[in-house]
Parts: structure tokens; sequence; C-alpha cells
């Protein structure tokens, strides 16, 4: 069973269970420890899980944080449990008290369904206010799994979770502003595009009805966006239907440029693209690192120029792919598990992308 499998499978097992589990115990036992054993570590060796894990908090002797994963020998992750019907955010107090004084990079705080990460990305050993990453494990998200399998006791490698965190971070808040401004737009939102369509002075009225307006035009392209994804998408299957056929027949008359041309980006090559980036911006600015969907392939390029291509990805059949060039500008293809195993190149990427500058 593959990581995805057993995610999902704990996400059931919360589902079912959860009437069931009345103590915050009984939510370690049922919830937390599997979560914990699909990351691939032993909760019952006490090498690598330690249960109340006990952290001195000033004069406080003997203050416990339900548990911490070791990793040669010290704490690197603290995880601190509540009773599942819990509000996470009435708890994260506590565990900013362990995180401060351990030698701990990460925290998770958790009531079994939702779980939040935090780190000291703003400043060091003190835990952020807000999580680089968050999910409820009931509706976890296909790109959520894949930012936890870098949690995984396989993958864990500190300094490339730390390297893509302060933009996953970035990345949620806006996403939650831009959904709120979506569902709700605020004054100051619908002021920003009234202003450029009306010429008089915004009133209170004018911002009500300009409020309405707002939504409706929200409503009305969300709902073009939605039916030109969807026609795209059958107009693919259409061509590789035909390819399909021409292929087991007769030669076929060339697809028209137009319809073979429509290319969608997907949200797993924006999230290859994020890795390659965080991967580059050690040594270049992140602004020069752009990219360019094509249809058999995704390219990454140094300063959006095609003769500097950084490398190429293959994302969109089972298996998956990850172009390299070499001093001859030949590509070399190598098969990826997942998205994480492009951290596997991050010297040859770097290496190209020297080579550009020099």
């Amino acid at each position: 069973m593959d990581f995805k499998d057993q995610i999902k499978q704990i996400s059931d097992r919360v589902t079912k269970l959860k009437d069931q589990v009345t103590t915050e115990e009984a939510t370690k036992n049922a919830f937390v420890m599997p979560f914990l054993q699909s990351l691939g570590y032993d909760v019952f060796n006490p090498m690598e899980v330690v249960p109340e894990f006990i952290s001195d908090i000033g004069l406080k002797k003997g203050e416990k944080i339900d548990y911490a994963i070791f990793r040669d020998g010290k704490p690197t992750i603290l995880i601190e449990c509540k009773h599942w019907g819990q509000n996470l955010s009435i708890h994260d107090g506590q565990l900013l008290r362990y995180f401060h004084v351990s030698k701990a990079r990460f925290g998770i705080l958790t009531n079994g369904i939702i779980y939040r990460f935090y780190s000291d990305l703003v400043a060091p050993n003190k835990m952020d206010e807000k999580p680089f990453l968050e999910f409820n494990i009931t509706e976890i998200k296909d790109n959520q799994i894949e930012e936890l399998k870098k949690f995984h006791k396989s993958y864990y490698d500190v300094e490339s979770i730390i390297n893509t965190a302060s933009e996953l971070k970035y990345t949620i808040e806006l996403k939650n502003i831009l959904t709120q401004e979506l569902n709700n737009p605020s004054p100051e939102f619908v002021k920003h595009f009234a202003k450029q369509v009306y010429t008089s002075v915004i009133t209170a009225k004018v911002l009500e009805q300009f409020t309405n307006l707002t939504k409706k035009s929200i409503q009305q392209y969300t709902s073009d966006l939605i039916t030109e994804r969807f026609q795209t998408a059958l107009t693919i299957e259409k061509v590789a239907d035909k390819e399909a056929n021409a292929t087991n027949s007769v030669p076929a008359v060339e697809a028209p440029a137009e319809t073979v041309n429509k290319i969608v980006t997907t949200e797993v090559e924006i999230e290859a693209y994020m890795i390659v980036k965080s991967i580059l911006r050690q040594k270049i600015l992140a602004s020069r690192i752009h990219y360019r969907d094509a249809q058999s392939y995704f390219a990454i390029l140094l300063d959006d120029n095609n003769r500097k291509s950084i490398c190429r990805l293959y994302l969109h059949n089972e298996k998956k792919y990850i172009g390299i060039f070499d001093e001859q500008k030949k590509e070399i293809r190598n098969e990826l598990a997942s998205l994480d195993d492009i951290y596997k190149f991050s010297e040859a990427l770097i290496k190209t992308t020297e080579a550009f500058d020099k």
C-alpha cells in the first residue's frame, strides 16, 4: 500500500469512528498513532517516538508534550494532541511554549482530524504564529498529501522542507484571502474594481450596487472558466482518440493546430515548478525562473529563454520523468516515483543553471 492509500485509509477510519471516540487519549490511540505510523515511524520504539516527552519550561519542571519524534537522538518534531472535537485555535500557545525551549524544527498541533504544521520561518527558535501547512485529513487533497510525504521517515530532509515551507505558507495565506474575498468581497476589494469602471464618486449606495455586481461577475467568471476547462479536456480527449484510431488503422489528416495547441497547466506541474524553484533560489533570484507548458512536456527556463532550458518535466502519464541536460545539451530522462524525487537532481539542476550564467 503506497503512502497516498495509507492516508486515505486513515481518512476513512476517522470518518467512521469519530463519534465513538470520546476522550483525548482515545483520539491519540485511534487517530494520531496510526497517522504517525503512516509516516513510517515506529510508535512503539522509544528511540523514534517518545510519548509524554518532558519539556521543562522556565521554572515549570516536568512539563510534557504528547509526542516527540526523534532523529539521531534529538527531538525534531513535537506533536501536541487534543480531542477531535476541540477547537485547535485556543491551544496553539501551548505548543509554542514547548517549541521555544526545544531544538525541534517542526511542531504539529492536531485533534486527529485537523493537522497544523509549524516551524520558525520568521524568527529562529520561535514558533511562527501561523502554520505553513494545514489540512483536514477527511478532506485531504493530493497536493497536500505530496507536502505531507516530505515528513515521511524515508524522505525527511529538514533543509528541503524549510526551503519550500516559506513559499507554501504565504501561498496558503494568499489563497485564504482570495477565497474570503471571492465569497464575500470586502469594501476595499469592491472599490478596487469599481474605480476602474465607475468614474464618479463611490457613495455607500454605489458601493452596495457594485458589491452585488462584483459577486455576480465572480460567479460568471468561475462558471466560464470551468466550462472552458471542461471543453478543453474534451477536445484533448477527442484528439487522443483520433490519434489512437489513426495508429490502429490508416494515416489520418492532422488535427487543426488551434485544437492541438490547447494546453492545460495542471496543479501537479505547478507544484513541480515550485520544487525546482525552491532548489534554484539558493543560487539565483527566484524571479529569473520561469516555465512554459507544451503539449508533451513542461519546461523550466532561466530568464524565460528557450535557449536556457534548465529541465523538462513529463507529468501527464502514469510514469513521470524529469529531463536533465548534460554538458552537450543532450536531454537525459529520469523516472520520478513522486515529485519529491526532483530533490535528488538538485545538484544537476544547479549545475545546469550556473553553466548558463557563465
